[in-house]
């Protein structure tokens, strides 16, 4: 859950003034100019990226689906997945 910031905390006075004309004691969203895409602040995009490269390699290695779904603890059918997405 997102906490919330006082305005008072980050706006100008004049500006919270302007708000109130429109919004009184409510809470309003303010939403951000730029975003991240999923994964990218705290690096879990890349991760799983190499890890989803190192089962392709593994697979055209000769491992078997059934044991990458062992080693790599995911389901073979999400195995299957990774492999076919890097192949086409």
């Amino acid at each position: 859950m997102r906490k919330y910031v006082n305005a008072r905390e980050v706006l100008p006075e004049s500006l919270i003034k302007e708000i109130q004309k429109y919004v009184k004691g409510q809470h309003i969203y303010i939403p951000q100019t730029e975003r991240q895409t999923w994964g990218e602040s705290t690096g879990i995009r890349q991760e799983l990226e190499r890890r989803n490269e190192e089962i392709v390699r593994r697979f055209e290695s000769g491992i078997s689906i059934q044991q990458l779904s062992k080693v790599f603890h995911l389901s073979e059918d999400r195995i299957r997945g990774i492999i076919y997405e890097r192949q086409t």
